[in-house]
């Protein structure tokens, strides 16, 4: 009997041994989707020059490039969210950043094409952000009128926005302003070109950051009421909430907040994308938010309980299962 028990307790040892490789490899399995980092290529539309698109994009880049060397991201700027959602729909991009409303006004135009376009994570807030020089007499949106306006590029994202805040403040935008083309890189002219620009993004924008150490600039209010008219106006105007910019997004600029529009943005992608490279990538944006964060300020509202809200659209099969591994 004496020697029976050390046979004993090294065969339970070896089992126990056996069981533990067995967890250790699930765990594994579990952390790392499939069977190592997925390669190939990819084109990533982002958005205009000195936007957070733009910045965004790049950041998500570089992480994606130490997540999974062998992945090949080619970027490519853009006009903005229209731009970028057809870019997707049609296969020019295989990955973007869009805002909702730009995503639900392309499925209520093309239903076939939108059929194909699927989320990946919601990411962060988009500000209507209308500025006019410091001296100017413009205060409130009614006195837009016959003035000249930059509204952004036909395919871009402000461009829709700005058109709707127009019309639901009762003036038409190609006839009621003298409406100009005009984006976030052309911000520089504010006060000599234009005199007044709506812009849609992230806070603060490298862009006004930049203008504010040169130039001096106000924001005009759009209250929270504004918000309500816009949602009786059209179904696809559903995405907008009412928000502040908060006093310190800009140097020298007004002490208070300023209430304004916001709409949520979104990482899409088509349902034809490989659920696996979908899966890393969605890991990567998850994971990279408190380093992309110190550079981006808007990547730090990225947040793993809101990520899977990607209305209008349903997520991609990869997406679905990264969020699940992720589950409590």
């Amino acid at each position: 009997m004496s020697k029976l028990f050390p046979r004993m307790s090294r065969s339970r040892a070896l089992q126990g041994a056996a069981a533990g490789f067995v967890v250790f490899g699930l765990l594994l399995w579990w952390l790392l989707p499939g069977e190592g980092p997925p390669g190939g290529a990819i084109t990533f539309s982002t958005g205009s020059r000195g936007g957070v698109y733009e910045a965004y994009g790049k950041d998500l880049s570089n992480e994606f490039a130490k997540d999974m060397p062998s992945l090949k991201v080619d970027l490519e700027t853009s006009d903005g969210s229209q731009d970028n959602v057809t870019r997707v729909a049609t296969g020019q991009a295989d990955f973007a950043i869009a805002a909702a409303d730009a995503v639900e006004s392309f499925a209520i135009e093309h239903p076939i094409e939108a059929a194909r376009l699927r989320g990946v994570a919601r990411l962060y807030d988009d500000y209507v952000q209308l500025i006019v020089p410091r001296d100017s007499d413009i205060a409130t949106l009614a006195d837009l009128k016959h003035k000249r306006v930059a509204i952004g590029p036909k395919t871009s994202g402000v461009r829709l926005i700005a058109e709707r805040v127009l019309r639901a403040e009762g003036m038409d935008p190609a006839t009621d302003i003298k409406p100009l083309p005009y984006g976030i890189k052309d911000v520089a002219q504010l006060g000599h070109t234009f005199d007044a620009f709506f812009w849609s993004g992230g806070l603060p924008t490298n862009g006004l950051k930049a203008l504010a150490k040169t130039s001096s600039f106000k924001l005009v209010p759009i209250k929270a009421d504004f918000v309500a008219k816009l949602h009786t106006q059209s179904a696809a105007n559903r995405y907008y909430r009412p928000a502040n910019i908060p006093e310190s997004t800009y140097d020298g600029l007004d002490a208070d907040a300023v209430p304004t529009i916001a709409v949520s943005n979104l990482l899409i992608t088509r349902e034809d994308l490989d659920p696996r490279l979908t899966e890393w990538l969605t890991r990567t944006v998850i994971r990279s938010r408190d380093d992309i964060g110190g550079k981006v300020h808007s990547a730090q509202l990225v947040d793993l309980r809101t990520a899977i809200y990607t209305s209008p659209l349903e997520l991609h099969q990869g997406a679905q299962r990264y969020y699940r591994s992720v589950k409590p």
